[in-house]
């Protein structure tokens, strides 16, 4: 099963009562293990979990740190993007040339990098002192 295939079943356990949006991601680590994630509405809405966070949540539970693919996928006309929230928490593990594949239901793909998806993106080295 590739990476969007994950994606595509762990989606269906979405909880999306409020938007009815439905997300599922998936994550490869550099050992190949795959960690999913599907996104959790609250009905506080800044309180629910994108499924990307989720993803990686269950990938640092695991013990793992490094995200060497991901895949996204949604019911939306085009291939969405992660939120920008997610795009910087997949530019935490993931290197800038990290493939992200975006999907929808009806098999649309985009492909591109997680640099791509997060140009200038603030890291461990803004924060290093002379």
């Amino acid at each position: 099963m590739d990476l969007t295939e994950h994606a595509a079943q762990v989606r269906n356990n979405a909880y999306a009562p409020y938007s009815n949006f439905k997300v599922g991601a998936a994550i490869r680590s550099a050992s190949g293990a795959v960690f999913v994630g599907c996104n959790v509405e609250n009905v506080a809405y800044p309180e629910g979990t994108c499924a990307e966070a989720g993803a990686i949540a269950a990938m640092v539970a695991a013990g793992e740190t490094e995200i060497a693919e991901v895949a996204v996928i949604a019911d939306s006309p085009t291939p969405v993007p992660p939120c920008g929230g997610c795009r910087q928490k997949l530019a935490e593990f993931g290197r800038g040339d990290v493939k992200v594949t975006l999907a929808t239901t009806d098999g649309q793909r985009l492909t591109m990098e997680i640099s791509a998806l997060l140009p200038g993106a603030f890291g461990a080295e803004h924060m290093e002192k002379d």
